[in-house]
């Protein structure tokens, strides 16, 4: 393992161990910290030819719980590493041996009192990471007791392999089964999802998986469906999004303007009185606190960034509620950065206040006129203006939509806010896991943040809230579960509210965020899996929730918001359950429409 946000996401995995390779040579070779993991997987050190100080030393600093040792290293090497009081700690001692054709197990024989573990590797030209099997039938000369790791280019074509082998006498002391390079999409960047797929096959357990494949899409939904002119712009993300991410610069930067800038990380706050009239605990996610007043600018802080990288100087984006404007905004007026944002006419009326903060940080607003002039018609002006300018212009998509990679790179970048509820919860509660996350639902970037580290987590109840406008038969509705159908909008398939000739119905809501006849590919699947439960809200329901949490928690949350707050009118929960629910947006932008609304 190599890079951070990597490692948490395979720790989630819950491996027995994980590995940190402290040898130079290798592009895998790991300079950085160990972020908090689970005690119950052990932290690895690997070691090539190293002098006993070195792994004495890295041991204390990183808490190491085993050492792997790769290199030449003796049996009088072992036993003084073994029997050393210079440790902070007792640690498991495996001793690496590349194998081939021939391989002479007597080898092994002065090592049985010195080491607690031996792991056969392919013979290579360097040390591990080769990528290459070897014949796994040559332990059946194994003479020994102890157990071992079987490595060697082991991936997901392996799996009959594997369960063959299982079954073999060769395995009788088979302790473990150690997988590197074949789960690489660059060296120490592993790709979690073919190794969950990896362990789930492996274990004969058939889960879903609901994160984004390496095709791009969510189950049957998501992809990359592109006019010609763009697919050079989109290629070129996809091909550098996961890498550039994963730098250690990248990420130095994107978590310190999160910290300095942005205000993170935001608190989860424990909503008393509300918890009392509804007899369940809630904590409110409070990403309404963040600069620029909601979740939108976590991702356009690592997207002004990521286009950075990409030598790209101009910035383009649609917006609904104005929230992602304002952040888009924000961020190109902090990088010095050209900006143009595209806005529904309807939606520039109802969000003047938005419209005039994007204009005081120096963004040009551009109205849509055509078709509802709301947030779908804002995002085809933004796509058309990137035909137009596809060399030097990167498209900041503001919700989990669009063609592959956006609904992951968003995604992945607003998983800040579920990877601090998990501490945070920590802190609070005594566990990492509520029994329900919960969240407002358009595109849906600020709910895939909010799910993105429960998605696999069985016993996490997640809850998709989406605008039913007038009423979900009204005619005037933007509830995408109930009314949608398979289609394509914006570059992705998804769930899609459309007639039966295939032409987008245009949705309603008094929500301008939520405004949309979509919804981002992995809720659609979500909701097709039934993983979320997706639960439609009236204006009407909406309105007094926001109203309901200003007066009992002294917050006035975005619209967006209020709808995610009215569940708890036509859902029950137990008075044990630990409900955390994302407060997306601050009400600021929306203040003339709870005016008017309740005629205050």
């Amino acid at each position: 393992m190599k890079y951070q946000d990597n490692i948490e996401s395979i720790a989630a995995l819950k491996p027995d161990y994980l590995g940190f390779i402290f040898y130079e040579k290798t592009p895998r070779h790991f300079d950085t910290k160990i972020p908090d993991i689970s005690d119950n997987i052990k932290k690895t050190g690997v070691f090539v030819n190293a002098e006993i100080g070195t792994i004495v030393e890295k041991v204390n600093e990183f808490k190491l719980d085993a050492v792997q040792l790769h290199g030449e290293e003796s049996p009088y090497f072992c036993s003084i590493l073994r029997s050393t009081s210079l440790l902070s700690r007792p640690i498991e001692i495996i001793k690496v041996f590349s194998v081939k054709e021939g391989f002479n197990f007597e080898v092994l024989e002065p090592y049985e009192n010195v080491c607690d573990y031996y792991l056969f590797d392919t013979k290579g030209k360097l040390p591990g990471g080769n990528g290459y099997t070897f014949d796994w039938s040559l332990l059946n000369d194994y003479p020994s007791t102890k157990p071992f790791f079987l490595s060697g280019g082991i991936g997901i074509d392996q799996i009959e392999a594997i369960k063959t082998f299982q079954k073999s006498d060769a395995s009788k002391y088979c302790y473990a089964i150690d997988v590197n390079s074949k789960f690489e999409t660059e060296p120490g960047l592993k790709n979690s999802s073919i190794l969950r797929e990896f362990i789930n096959k492996l274990h004969n357990k058939k889960t879903m998986n609901y994160n984004v494949d390496d095709k791009g899409y969510y189950g049957e939904f998501g992809g990359a469906f592109i006019p010609e002119m763009l697919y050079p712009n989109v290629e070129e993300l996809r091909q550098n999004y996961l890498k550039v991410m994963a730098e250690p610069e990248f990420q130095k930067e994107f978590d310190k303007l999160l910290k300095d800038y942005v205000g993170r990380p935001s608190p989860l706050y424990f909503a008393k009185r509300l918890s009392e009239k509804y007899n369940t605990k809630i904590y409110l996610k409070r990403e309404d606190l963040n600069h620029t007043g909601a979740h939108k600018i976590n991702n356009t802080i690592g997207q002004i960034l990521m286009a950075k990288r990409l030598g790209k100087t101009r910035i383009i984006a649609e917006t609904g509620a104005g929230q992602h404007g304002v952040a888009t905004a924000t961020v190109c007026a902090l990088m010095g950065m050209e900006c143009i944002v595209y806005m529904g006419e309807i939606d520039i009326a109802r969000q003047a206040p938005n419209v005039a903060r994007m204009k005081m940080l120096g963004a040009k607003v551009v109205p849509a006129l055509s078709g509802s002039r709301t947030l779908k018609d804002a995002t085809n002006e933004a796509i058309r203006d990137w035909i137009n300018n596809p060399v030097n212009t990167h498209y900041i998509i503001g919700s989990a939509i669009g063609p592959h990679p956006y609904p992951d790179m968003v995604t992945r970048f607003q998983a800040v806010i579920s990877e601090e509820i998990k501490w945070q919860l920590r802190e609070q509660e005594g566990r990492e896991n509520p029994d329900y996350v919960v969240a407002c639902i358009g595109g849906g970037s600020n709910a895939a943040g909010t799910y993105y580290h429960y998605l696999h987590e069985p016993d996490v109840g997640i809850i998709a809230v989406e605008a039913a406008g007038l009423g979900i038969d009204s005619g005037e509705s933007a509830a995408t579960s109930v009314l949608g159908k398979e289609g394509i909008i914006h570059g992705c398939k998804t769930l899609l509210m459309q007639t039966k000739d295939g032409q987008i119905t245009e949705p309603y809501s008094i929500s301008a965020g939520l405004d949309y006849p979509g919804v981002g590919p992995m809720h659609a699947h979500l909701s097709k899996t039934g993983r979320a439960e997706f639960l439609s809200i009236t204006d009407s329901d909406a309105m007094e929730a926001g109203l309901e949490l200003s007066k009992l928690e002294g917050i006035i949350p975005a619209i967006e918001t209020s709808h995610a707050f009215a569940i708890f009118k036509h859902k029950t929960f137990k008075p044990d359950d630990v409900v955390v629910m994302s407060l997306s947006g601050r009400g600021d932008k929306d203040l003339q429409n709870y005016i008017d609304y309740f005629k205050i």
